[in-house]
Protein backbone atom coordinates (compact mmCIF):
# COMPACT_ATOMS: atom_id res chain seq x y z
CA UNK A 1 0.00 0.00 0.00
CA UNK A 2 3.08 2.49 0.93
CA UNK A 3 4.41 1.49 -2.74
CA UNK A 4 1.07 2.74 -3.77
CA UNK A 5 0.66 5.99 -2.25
CA UNK A 6 4.19 6.66 -2.84
CA UNK A 7 3.64 6.30 -6.98
CA UNK A 8 0.62 7.97 -6.55
CA UNK A 9 2.43 10.92 -5.02
CA UNK A 10 4.61 11.30 -7.48
CA UNK A 11 2.03 11.33 -10.29
CA UNK A 12 0.19 13.97 -8.45
CA UNK A 13 3.29 15.89 -8.03
CA UNK A 14 3.84 15.99 -11.79
CA UNK A 15 0.78 16.79 -13.29
CA UNK A 16 0.33 20.00 -11.98
CA UNK A 17 3.86 20.96 -13.17
CA UNK A 18 2.68 20.16 -17.16
CA UNK A 19 0.29 22.18 -17.09
CA UNK A 20 -2.69 20.12 -15.13
CA UNK A 21 -5.37 17.42 -16.52
CA UNK A 22 -6.57 19.98 -19.47
CA UNK A 23 -2.54 19.98 -20.68
CA UNK A 24 -2.08 16.30 -21.33
CA UNK A 25 -3.06 15.13 -24.50
CA UNK A 26 -1.40 11.69 -24.51
CA UNK A 27 0.28 9.25 -22.06
CA UNK A 28 2.52 6.44 -22.87
CA UNK A 29 5.67 5.43 -21.54
CA UNK A 30 9.11 3.42 -22.44
CA UNK A 31 11.92 1.76 -21.06
CA UNK A 32 12.50 4.40 -18.69
CA UNK A 33 10.43 7.71 -19.37
CA UNK A 34 6.78 8.74 -18.82
CA UNK A 35 6.07 10.34 -22.86
CA UNK A 36 3.35 13.04 -22.89
CA UNK A 37 1.60 14.93 -25.24
CA UNK A 38 0.80 18.41 -24.61
CA UNK A 39 -1.41 20.95 -25.68
CA UNK A 40 0.86 23.63 -24.95
CA UNK A 41 4.49 23.35 -24.19
CA UNK A 42 4.77 26.80 -21.95
CA UNK A 43 2.14 25.78 -19.26
CA UNK A 44 5.46 22.93 -17.93
CA UNK A 45 7.67 24.31 -15.10
CA UNK A 46 10.65 22.43 -16.11
CA UNK A 47 12.81 23.51 -12.80
CA UNK A 48 10.28 22.86 -10.48
CA UNK A 49 9.18 19.37 -12.36
CA UNK A 50 13.28 18.71 -12.55
CA UNK A 51 12.61 18.91 -8.37
CA UNK A 52 10.27 16.30 -7.46
CA UNK A 53 12.79 13.51 -5.89
CA UNK A 54 11.75 11.00 -7.95
CA UNK A 55 12.44 12.68 -11.42
CA UNK A 56 15.62 12.04 -12.68
CA UNK A 57 15.46 14.85 -15.70
CA UNK A 58 13.78 15.79 -18.41
CA UNK A 59 13.76 15.43 -22.41
CA UNK A 60 11.99 17.60 -24.88
CA UNK A 61 11.40 15.54 -28.31
CA UNK A 62 8.02 15.07 -30.48
CA UNK A 63 6.35 14.14 -26.82
CA UNK A 64 7.94 15.60 -23.25
CA UNK A 65 9.41 12.69 -21.58
CA UNK A 66 9.87 12.41 -18.02
CA UNK A 67 12.91 10.59 -16.93
CA UNK A 68 11.44 8.08 -13.87
CA UNK A 69 13.72 5.34 -14.49
CA UNK A 70 13.11 1.28 -15.17
CA UNK A 71 10.33 -0.50 -12.76
CA UNK A 72 8.69 3.28 -11.44
CA UNK A 73 7.38 4.72 -14.80
CA UNK A 74 5.58 1.72 -15.18
CA UNK A 75 3.56 1.98 -11.92
CA UNK A 76 3.70 6.05 -11.99
CA UNK A 77 2.15 5.98 -15.46
CA UNK A 78 -1.08 4.23 -14.30
CA UNK A 79 -1.43 6.74 -11.27
CA UNK A 80 -1.30 9.48 -13.96
CA UNK A 81 -3.46 8.18 -16.21
CA UNK A 82 -6.17 8.06 -13.19
CA UNK A 83 -5.37 11.84 -12.18
CA UNK A 84 -6.20 12.90 -15.62
CA UNK A 85 -8.93 11.03 -15.87
CA UNK A 86 -10.22 12.23 -12.93
CA UNK A 87 -9.08 16.25 -13.63
CA UNK A 88 -10.32 16.05 -17.10
CA UNK A 89 -13.30 18.03 -15.91
CA UNK A 90 -11.62 20.23 -13.66
CA UNK A 91 -8.76 21.01 -15.63
CA UNK A 92 -6.90 22.92 -12.75
CA UNK A 93 -4.86 25.76 -13.07
CA UNK A 94 -0.70 24.77 -13.09
CA UNK A 95 0.77 24.82 -9.82
CA UNK A 96 2.84 27.63 -9.29
CA UNK A 97 6.77 27.16 -8.45
CA UNK A 98 7.68 26.88 -5.28
CA UNK A 99 8.96 30.68 -3.86
CA UNK A 100 12.02 31.63 -3.18
CA UNK A 101 13.86 27.83 -3.78
CA UNK A 102 17.38 28.37 -5.89
CA UNK A 103 17.89 25.60 -7.84
CA UNK A 104 20.70 23.50 -7.03
CA UNK A 105 23.49 23.50 -9.47
CA UNK A 106 22.68 20.24 -10.62
CA UNK A 107 19.61 20.88 -11.75
CA UNK A 108 20.79 24.00 -13.56
CA UNK A 109 23.39 21.59 -14.84
CA UNK A 110 20.62 19.15 -15.75
CA UNK A 111 18.34 21.86 -17.40
CA UNK A 112 21.22 22.99 -19.70
CA UNK A 113 21.57 19.66 -21.22
CA UNK A 114 17.47 19.36 -21.78
CA UNK A 115 17.75 22.40 -23.23
CA UNK A 116 20.58 21.34 -25.72
CA UNK A 117 19.23 18.32 -26.46
CA UNK A 118 15.64 20.40 -26.96
CA UNK A 119 17.58 22.24 -29.03
CA UNK A 120 19.37 19.80 -31.19
CA UNK A 121 15.84 17.93 -31.57
CA UNK A 122 13.59 21.42 -32.72
CA UNK A 123 16.62 21.88 -35.72
CA UNK A 124 16.78 18.54 -37.06
CA UNK A 125 13.03 17.37 -36.80
CA UNK A 126 13.46 16.62 -40.52
CA UNK A 127 10.49 14.44 -41.84
CA UNK A 128 13.21 11.29 -42.07
CA UNK A 129 13.67 11.69 -38.19
CA UNK A 130 9.81 12.16 -37.69
CA UNK A 131 9.53 8.98 -39.64
CA UNK A 132 12.28 7.09 -37.45
CA UNK A 133 10.33 8.50 -34.64
CA UNK A 134 6.96 6.53 -35.69
CA UNK A 135 8.87 3.22 -36.50
CA UNK A 136 10.62 3.29 -32.94
CA UNK A 137 6.26 4.25 -31.35
CA UNK A 138 5.67 0.87 -33.52
CA UNK A 139 7.83 -1.08 -31.40
CA UNK A 140 8.63 0.30 -27.96
CA UNK A 141 5.06 -0.84 -26.81
CA UNK A 142 6.44 -4.34 -27.52
CA UNK A 143 9.65 -4.00 -25.53
CA UNK A 144 8.42 -5.70 -22.09
CA UNK A 145 7.67 -8.55 -23.52
CA UNK A 146 10.45 -9.21 -26.04
CA UNK A 147 12.79 -8.56 -22.32
CA UNK A 148 10.14 -11.13 -20.41
CA UNK A 149 10.28 -13.78 -22.89
CA UNK A 150 14.03 -13.15 -23.59
CA UNK A 151 14.96 -13.68 -19.96
CA UNK A 152 12.68 -16.56 -19.89
CA UNK A 153 14.59 -18.68 -23.07
CA UNK A 154 17.92 -17.88 -21.42
CA UNK A 155 16.65 -19.82 -18.23
CA UNK A 156 15.22 -22.21 -20.35
CA UNK A 157 18.20 -22.57 -22.10
CA UNK A 158 20.34 -22.96 -19.25
CA UNK A 159 18.08 -25.51 -17.57
CA UNK A 160 18.27 -27.61 -20.74
CA UNK A 161 22.02 -27.47 -20.68
CA UNK A 162 22.18 -28.68 -17.24
CA UNK A 163 19.32 -31.10 -17.62
CA UNK A 164 17.33 -29.62 -15.01
CA UNK A 165 13.70 -30.12 -14.94
CA UNK A 166 12.95 -31.83 -18.00
CA UNK A 167 9.32 -31.90 -17.15
CA UNK A 168 8.89 -28.11 -16.93
CA UNK A 169 11.73 -26.94 -20.05
CA UNK A 170 9.09 -27.68 -22.14
CA UNK A 171 6.36 -25.07 -20.80
CA UNK A 172 9.10 -22.60 -20.87
CA UNK A 173 10.27 -22.86 -24.28
CA UNK A 174 6.56 -22.09 -25.04
CA UNK A 175 6.44 -19.11 -23.48
CA UNK A 176 9.76 -18.02 -24.45
CA UNK A 177 8.36 -18.66 -27.77
CA UNK A 178 4.97 -17.69 -28.21
CA UNK A 179 5.34 -14.36 -28.62
CA UNK A 180 7.97 -14.31 -31.00
CA UNK A 181 6.16 -16.48 -33.27
CA UNK A 182 3.25 -13.75 -33.30
CA UNK A 183 5.27 -10.93 -32.80
CA UNK A 184 4.16 -9.64 -36.60
CA UNK A 185 0.87 -9.57 -35.74
CA UNK A 186 1.52 -7.01 -33.19
CA UNK A 187 4.04 -5.06 -34.79
CA UNK A 188 0.96 -4.90 -37.60
CA UNK A 189 -1.45 -3.79 -35.03
CA UNK A 190 0.74 -1.04 -33.92
CA UNK A 191 1.57 0.00 -37.32
CA UNK A 192 -2.11 0.45 -38.28
CA UNK A 193 -2.57 2.93 -34.74
CA UNK A 194 0.71 5.19 -35.63
CA UNK A 195 -0.38 5.42 -38.86
CA UNK A 196 -4.32 6.53 -38.69
CA UNK A 197 -5.82 3.30 -39.58
CA UNK A 198 -8.12 0.61 -37.93
CA UNK A 199 -5.22 -1.43 -35.69
CA UNK A 200 -7.02 -4.31 -35.76
CA UNK A 201 -6.99 -4.44 -38.80
CA UNK A 202 -2.98 -3.85 -40.07
CA UNK A 203 -3.06 -7.12 -37.37
CA UNK A 204 -5.32 -9.13 -39.80
CA UNK A 205 -3.09 -8.23 -42.80
CA UNK A 206 0.51 -8.76 -40.42
CA UNK A 207 -1.15 -12.04 -39.42
CA UNK A 208 -1.39 -14.02 -42.83
CA UNK A 209 2.43 -13.86 -42.69
CA UNK A 210 3.04 -16.40 -40.11
CA UNK A 211 -0.51 -18.04 -41.02
CA UNK A 212 1.12 -21.60 -41.44
CA UNK A 213 -1.01 -22.18 -44.50
CA UNK A 214 1.22 -19.70 -46.81
CA UNK A 215 3.47 -23.24 -47.10
CA UNK A 216 0.59 -23.78 -49.73
CA UNK A 217 1.14 -21.01 -51.96
CA UNK A 218 4.14 -20.16 -54.70
CA UNK A 219 5.16 -16.61 -55.13
CA UNK A 220 8.52 -15.87 -57.66
CA UNK A 221 8.63 -19.28 -58.72
CA UNK A 222 9.46 -20.71 -55.00
CA UNK A 223 7.10 -21.96 -51.72
CA UNK A 224 6.55 -19.33 -49.42
CA UNK A 225 7.24 -20.14 -45.86
CA UNK A 226 5.63 -19.05 -42.62
CA UNK A 227 6.93 -15.98 -41.43
CA UNK A 228 8.85 -15.40 -44.07
CA UNK A 229 9.46 -11.43 -44.07
CA UNK A 230 8.76 -11.36 -40.37
CA UNK A 231 8.52 -8.03 -38.63
CA UNK A 232 9.59 -6.19 -41.67
CA UNK A 233 7.12 -7.64 -43.76
CA UNK A 234 4.12 -7.03 -41.02
CA UNK A 235 5.53 -3.77 -41.29
CA UNK A 236 5.20 -3.13 -44.99
CA UNK A 237 1.29 -4.90 -45.14
CA UNK A 238 0.11 -2.66 -42.41
CA UNK A 239 1.15 0.46 -43.84
CA UNK A 240 -0.63 -0.17 -46.95
CA UNK A 241 -3.45 -1.82 -45.23
CA UNK A 242 -3.37 1.55 -43.88
CA UNK A 243 -3.60 3.78 -47.20
CA UNK A 244 -5.77 1.21 -48.50
CA UNK A 245 -8.32 1.92 -45.94
CA UNK A 246 -8.07 5.72 -46.25
CA UNK A 247 -8.48 5.15 -49.60
CA UNK A 248 -11.80 2.85 -49.19
CA UNK A 249 -13.14 5.84 -46.95
CA UNK A 250 -13.22 8.22 -49.65
CA UNK A 251 -14.92 6.21 -52.12
CA UNK A 252 -17.21 3.84 -50.50
CA UNK A 253 -20.68 5.17 -49.54
CA UNK A 254 -21.18 5.24 -45.65
CA UNK A 255 -24.21 2.85 -45.54
CA UNK A 256 -21.77 0.60 -47.06
CA UNK A 257 -18.69 1.75 -45.30
CA UNK A 258 -18.99 -1.21 -42.61
CA UNK A 259 -18.93 -4.26 -44.91
CA UNK A 260 -17.05 -3.18 -47.97
CA UNK A 261 -13.78 -0.97 -46.42
CA UNK A 262 -12.75 -4.00 -44.04
CA UNK A 263 -13.28 -6.53 -47.21
CA UNK A 264 -11.12 -4.38 -49.61
CA UNK A 265 -8.57 -3.74 -46.97
CA UNK A 266 -8.07 -6.77 -45.96
CA UNK A 267 -8.35 -8.16 -49.29
CA UNK A 268 -5.68 -6.12 -51.49
CA UNK A 269 -3.12 -5.48 -48.75
CA UNK A 270 -3.16 -9.69 -48.32
CA UNK A 271 -2.75 -9.94 -51.79
CA UNK A 272 -0.05 -7.80 -52.19
CA UNK A 273 1.23 -9.04 -49.13
CA UNK A 274 1.64 -12.83 -50.54
CA UNK A 275 2.77 -12.30 -53.83
CA UNK A 276 4.99 -9.68 -53.28
CA UNK A 277 5.69 -7.75 -49.87
CA UNK A 278 6.30 -11.67 -48.26
CA UNK A 279 9.21 -12.14 -50.81
CA UNK A 280 10.75 -8.72 -51.11
CA UNK A 281 10.52 -8.30 -47.47
CA UNK A 282 12.28 -11.74 -46.79
CA UNK A 283 15.23 -11.02 -49.14
CA UNK A 284 15.64 -8.00 -47.07
CA UNK A 285 16.01 -9.71 -43.71
CA UNK A 286 18.07 -12.15 -45.10
CA UNK A 287 20.54 -9.67 -46.27
CA UNK A 288 20.39 -7.69 -42.63
CA UNK A 289 21.28 -11.16 -40.81
CA UNK A 290 24.11 -11.50 -43.62
CA UNK A 291 25.62 -8.31 -43.25
CA UNK A 292 25.24 -8.16 -39.65
CA UNK A 293 27.35 -11.50 -39.32
CA UNK A 294 29.99 -10.11 -42.43
CA UNK A 295 30.41 -6.80 -41.13
CA UNK A 296 31.36 -8.42 -37.59
CA UNK A 297 33.19 -11.99 -38.79
CA UNK A 298 35.04 -9.15 -40.97
CA UNK A 299 35.28 -5.72 -39.41
CA UNK A 300 34.99 -6.92 -35.79
CA UNK A 301 37.26 -4.56 -33.56
CA UNK A 302 37.22 -1.63 -35.67
CA UNK A 303 32.87 -2.27 -36.71
CA UNK A 304 32.96 -2.38 -33.28
CA UNK A 305 35.25 0.69 -32.21
CA UNK A 306 32.73 2.68 -34.81
CA UNK A 307 29.56 1.36 -33.28
CA UNK A 308 30.17 1.94 -29.81
CA UNK A 309 31.80 5.11 -30.28
CA UNK A 310 29.23 6.64 -32.46
CA UNK A 311 25.87 5.64 -29.99
CA UNK A 312 26.02 8.34 -28.03
CA UNK A 313 25.84 11.27 -30.69
CA UNK A 314 23.19 9.05 -32.85
CA UNK A 315 20.87 8.94 -30.08
CA UNK A 316 21.50 12.88 -29.33
CA UNK A 317 20.06 13.11 -33.31
CA UNK A 318 17.34 10.29 -32.87
CA UNK A 319 18.84 7.94 -35.24
CA UNK A 320 19.62 4.95 -33.07
CA UNK A 321 15.42 4.47 -33.61
CA UNK A 322 16.25 3.04 -37.24
CA UNK A 323 18.32 0.24 -35.63
CA UNK A 324 14.96 -1.24 -33.65
CA UNK A 325 13.37 -2.66 -36.58
CA UNK A 326 17.23 -4.00 -37.07
CA UNK A 327 17.53 -5.48 -33.82
CA UNK A 328 13.93 -7.31 -33.62
CA UNK A 329 15.26 -9.02 -37.31
CA UNK A 330 17.81 -10.34 -36.04
CA UNK A 331 16.37 -11.46 -32.76
CA UNK A 332 13.91 -13.23 -35.54
CA UNK A 333 16.00 -14.95 -37.41
CA UNK A 334 19.28 -15.48 -34.96
CA UNK A 335 17.39 -15.68 -31.75
CA UNK A 336 19.41 -12.55 -30.41
CA UNK A 337 20.62 -9.23 -31.71
CA UNK A 338 24.81 -9.01 -31.72
CA UNK A 339 24.49 -4.99 -32.36
CA UNK A 340 22.75 -4.41 -28.80
CA UNK A 341 25.90 -5.46 -26.91
CA UNK A 342 28.53 -3.59 -28.89
CA UNK A 343 25.96 -0.37 -28.53
CA UNK A 344 25.51 -0.94 -24.90
CA UNK A 345 29.45 -0.12 -24.47
CA UNK A 346 28.69 3.68 -25.30
CA UNK A 347 26.96 3.15 -21.30
CA UNK A 348 30.21 1.95 -19.81
CA UNK A 349 32.07 4.62 -21.81
CA UNK A 350 29.69 7.37 -19.93
CA UNK A 351 29.90 5.42 -16.72
CA UNK A 352 33.93 5.69 -16.88
CA UNK A 353 33.36 9.66 -17.82
CA UNK A 354 30.85 10.43 -14.70
CA UNK A 355 33.54 8.32 -12.36
CA UNK A 356 36.19 10.57 -13.49
CA UNK A 357 34.01 13.55 -13.43
CA UNK A 358 33.12 13.44 -9.65
CA UNK A 359 37.38 12.96 -8.85
CA UNK A 360 37.92 16.26 -11.66
CA UNK A 361 35.74 18.30 -10.14
CA UNK A 362 36.34 17.24 -5.63
CA UNK A 363 35.03 20.97 -4.89
CA UNK A 364 31.71 20.79 -6.77
CA UNK A 365 29.34 19.27 -4.32
CA UNK A 366 26.47 19.70 -6.16
CA UNK A 367 27.74 17.92 -9.52
CA UNK A 368 29.06 14.91 -6.99
CA UNK A 369 26.04 14.70 -5.56
CA UNK A 370 24.38 14.22 -8.98
CA UNK A 371 26.81 11.57 -10.42
CA UNK A 372 26.51 9.54 -7.01
CA UNK A 373 22.59 9.61 -7.36
CA UNK A 374 22.45 8.47 -11.13
CA UNK A 375 25.37 5.80 -10.79
CA UNK A 376 23.47 3.05 -9.87
CA UNK A 377 20.81 3.85 -12.79
CA UNK A 378 24.01 4.07 -15.02
CA UNK A 379 25.52 0.75 -14.35
CA UNK A 380 22.06 -0.79 -15.12
CA UNK A 381 21.97 0.87 -18.55
CA UNK A 382 19.41 3.96 -18.01
CA UNK A 383 22.26 6.64 -18.82
CA UNK A 384 19.81 10.07 -19.30
CA UNK A 385 20.73 11.10 -16.06
CA UNK A 386 24.55 11.21 -16.63
CA UNK A 387 24.63 12.77 -19.90
CA UNK A 388 22.04 15.71 -19.59
CA UNK A 389 22.68 15.84 -16.48
CA UNK A 390 27.02 15.77 -16.70
CA UNK A 391 28.92 14.91 -19.55
CA UNK A 392 26.69 16.94 -22.08
CA UNK A 393 26.26 20.35 -20.91
CA UNK A 394 30.13 20.25 -19.70
CA UNK A 395 30.87 19.15 -23.31
CA UNK A 396 34.48 17.57 -22.93
CA UNK A 397 33.21 14.82 -21.10
CA UNK A 398 30.52 13.47 -23.43
CA UNK A 399 32.94 13.23 -26.16
CA UNK A 400 35.70 11.50 -23.65
CA UNK A 401 32.65 9.51 -23.03
CA UNK A 402 32.12 8.24 -26.82
CA UNK A 403 35.89 7.09 -26.51
CA UNK A 404 34.93 4.85 -23.82
CA UNK A 405 32.34 3.52 -25.89
CA UNK A 406 34.34 2.83 -28.47
CA UNK A 407 36.96 1.08 -26.63
CA UNK A 408 34.63 -1.37 -25.57
CA UNK A 409 32.81 -1.76 -28.70
CA UNK A 410 36.25 -2.58 -30.28
CA UNK A 411 37.00 -5.45 -27.39
CA UNK A 412 33.18 -6.82 -27.73
CA UNK A 413 33.43 -6.80 -31.63
CA UNK A 414 37.27 -8.42 -31.83
CA UNK A 415 35.96 -11.31 -29.86
CA UNK A 416 32.76 -11.63 -32.54
CA UNK A 417 35.36 -11.29 -35.10
CA UNK A 418 37.41 -14.51 -33.53
CA UNK A 419 34.02 -15.91 -34.03
CA UNK A 420 32.77 -15.72 -30.82
CA UNK A 421 28.99 -14.06 -31.19
CA UNK A 422 27.69 -12.28 -28.12
CA UNK A 423 24.13 -10.99 -28.87
CA UNK A 424 20.69 -9.92 -26.84
CA UNK A 425 17.57 -11.89 -27.01
CA UNK A 426 15.71 -8.85 -26.72
CA UNK A 427 16.13 -4.57 -26.78
CA UNK A 428 15.70 -2.35 -24.53
CA UNK A 429 18.02 -3.03 -21.24
CA UNK A 430 22.24 -2.21 -21.37
CA UNK A 431 24.19 -2.32 -18.96
CA UNK A 432 24.21 -5.00 -16.00
CA UNK A 433 20.96 -5.40 -17.12
CA UNK A 434 21.77 -7.11 -20.31
CA UNK A 435 23.37 -10.05 -18.49
CA UNK A 436 20.20 -11.97 -18.40
CA UNK A 437 19.29 -11.78 -21.79
CA UNK A 438 22.83 -12.92 -23.21
CA UNK A 439 23.08 -15.61 -25.79
CA UNK A 440 25.83 -16.18 -27.97
CA UNK A 441 27.36 -19.48 -30.11
CA UNK A 442 30.00 -20.54 -27.53
CA UNK A 443 28.25 -20.92 -24.32
CA UNK A 444 26.70 -18.86 -21.72
CA UNK A 445 29.68 -18.74 -19.89
CA UNK A 446 32.14 -17.40 -22.35
CA UNK A 447 29.29 -14.96 -23.64
CA UNK A 448 29.18 -13.50 -20.26
CA UNK A 449 32.99 -13.30 -19.85
CA UNK A 450 33.56 -11.25 -23.15
CA UNK A 451 30.69 -8.74 -22.44
CA UNK A 452 31.65 -7.90 -18.73
CA UNK A 453 35.39 -7.67 -20.29
CA UNK A 454 33.95 -5.18 -22.86
CA UNK A 455 32.18 -3.44 -19.75
CA UNK A 456 35.44 -2.89 -17.71
CA UNK A 457 36.96 -1.77 -20.95
CA UNK A 458 34.51 0.68 -21.46
CA UNK A 459 34.56 1.91 -17.65
CA UNK A 460 38.23 2.21 -17.77
CA UNK A 461 38.45 3.73 -20.93
CA UNK A 462 35.69 6.31 -20.27
CA UNK A 463 37.41 7.09 -16.98
CA UNK A 464 41.04 7.72 -18.21
CA UNK A 465 39.79 10.00 -21.21
CA UNK A 466 37.89 11.84 -19.03
CA UNK A 467 40.42 12.19 -16.64
CA UNK A 468 43.09 13.03 -18.89
CA UNK A 469 41.70 14.89 -21.52
CA UNK A 470 38.23 15.65 -20.23
CA UNK A 471 38.74 18.94 -19.12
CA UNK A 472 41.10 22.16 -20.17
CA UNK A 473 42.25 24.31 -17.37
CA UNK A 474 39.69 27.02 -17.76
CA UNK A 475 36.63 24.58 -17.47
CA UNK A 476 37.98 23.06 -14.54
CA UNK A 477 38.82 26.98 -12.96
CA UNK A 478 34.73 27.37 -14.00
CA UNK A 479 33.54 24.43 -12.30
CA UNK A 480 35.93 22.96 -9.76
CA UNK A 481 34.54 25.67 -6.77
CA UNK A 482 33.03 24.87 -3.65
CA UNK A 483 29.91 26.54 -2.23
CA UNK A 484 31.29 28.00 1.11
CA UNK A 485 34.45 28.67 -0.98
CA UNK A 486 32.60 31.40 -3.23
CA UNK A 487 30.38 32.50 0.04
CA UNK A 488 31.48 36.05 1.62
CA UNK A 489 31.44 36.14 5.54
CA UNK A 490 28.09 37.09 6.61
CA UNK A 491 26.72 37.04 3.49
CA UNK A 492 23.90 34.00 2.27
CA UNK A 493 25.88 31.42 0.72
CA UNK A 494 25.36 31.17 -3.27
CA UNK A 495 24.97 28.55 -5.33
CA UNK A 496 28.10 27.15 -6.94
CA UNK A 497 28.89 27.94 -10.95
CA UNK A 498 26.95 25.84 -13.27
CA UNK A 499 26.79 24.56 -16.61
CA UNK A 500 23.78 26.68 -17.70
CA UNK A 501 25.89 29.79 -16.39
CA UNK A 502 29.29 29.08 -17.66
CA UNK A 503 29.04 26.38 -20.36
CA UNK A 504 31.87 25.92 -22.12
CA UNK A 505 31.65 27.75 -26.16
CA UNK A 506 33.27 24.63 -27.42
CA UNK A 507 34.27 21.54 -26.62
Amino acid sequence: MATEDKNRATAAAILPLVGGAANVSSIAHCMTRLRLGLHDRSLVQDDALKAVPAVMGVVEDDTYQIVLGPGTVARVTPEFEKLVEEGKQEAPAPAPAPAGAAPLTAEELAAQGAEMRAARKAKNATPFKLFLRKIANIFVPLIPALIGCGIIAGLNGLLVNLEWLPSVTPALAAMASGFMALIAVFVGYNTAKEFGGTPILGGAVAAIIVFPGVANIEAFGQKLSPGQGGVLGALGAAVLAVYVEKWCRRWVPEALDVLVTPTLTVLISGLVTIFGLMYVAGEVSTAIGDFADWLLSNGGAGAGLILGGFFLPLVMLGLHQALIPIHTTLIEQQGYTVLLPILAMAGAGQVGAAIATYFRLPRNESIRKTIKSALPAGFLGVGEPLIYGVSLPLGRPFITACVGGAFGGAFVGFFNQLGDAVGSTAIGPSGWALFPLLDGNHGLGATIAIYAGGLVVGYVAGFLATYFFGFSGELLAEFNVSQEEDAPAGAATPAPATAAQKAPASV
